[in-house]
């Protein structure tokens, strides 16, 4: 076994070295000043590594800045709630969450598209031009779903003046207040779903205890209930509608 895999890691090595030269050739010769590109060239090239690494960070903006943050905790406080951590998968979840967040921030995506990214692709807009465009949509959304005490308290905390109007709020400070009120939100949906499920658990837990079955672990009574429950009155549509409704 041990061969084996010896084996394969030499053949990836073998195969990887010839594509690192090849990078490497490319990199000296784009580097070269006896062929160095044309202005058009450069600007590809920087419009090219501008894209990358916006490829780069864009997970993080989908987490810190869109509505994936309170679907996602509330989605697992209901498996959790179930007494099944690992029941759907995190895949499934985090698919779900996704796909709910790209219906819910559809209008504010179409702007950041239409605002920023077509013309930054077109070359009609420069990359700080193209940033601001893209922020003031992303910024109404978060204002819309975000209280002034979370913003003053990260004004506060950043011994910063507070602003006067919104249009004055730096972006850097609304994500972690935006944040902050995402958590909170989730956690008070959470905390409401979870309640019918503990009910569950504590009446099969006295109903257990009452016929002197101590030695029956609760939790394998009240899972098929909890379960049967969940799927009479259509728990997943609820939820979803209950999420959909908290940012309309």
């Amino acid at each position: 076994m041990s061969r084996w895999l010896c084996t394969l890691l030499a053949t990836l090595v073998a195969l990887a070295i010839p594509q690192s030269a090849a990078q490497a050739t490319i990199l000296v010769d784009l580097a070269s000043p006896a062929i160095a590109p044309s202005t058009t060239g450069e600007t590809e090239v920087t419009r090219t590594a501008l894209l990358l690494a916006m490829l780069a960070i864009i997970p993080a903006l989908i987490v810190s800045t869109t509505s994936f943050i309170r679907i996602v905790i509330v989605l697992a406080m209901v498996r959790h709630a179930f007494g099944m951590p690992q029941t759907p998968p995190n895949i499934v979840l985090v698919s779900l969450a996704l796909f709910m967040s790209a219906f819910l921030m559809g209008p504010t995506l179409d702007r950041v598209k239409d605002e920023a990214l077509t013309p930054f692709l077109d070359g009609s807009a420069s990359v700080s031009d193209s940033i601001e465009s893209a922020s003031d949509p992303m910024k109404e959304f978060m204002l819309r779903h975000t209280r002034e005490s979370d913003i003053a308290m990260v004004y506060s905390i950043s011994q910063a003046s507070p602003p006067e109007t919104a249009e004055d709020i730096d972006i850097l400070k609304l994500i972690p207040a935006f944040i902050m009120n995402e958590l909170r939100v989730a956690f008070t949906i959470g905390f409401v779903i979870m309640l019918p499920f503990l009910l569950i658990d504590l009446v099969v837990a006295s109903i257990l205890l009452s016929l002197g079955m101590m030695m029956v672990p609760p939790q394998t009574i009240s899972l098929p209930i909890k379960v049967l429950m969940f799927v009479l009155i259509d728990g997943w549509s609820l939820v979803l509608q209950g999420l959909i409704g908290s940012f309309v």
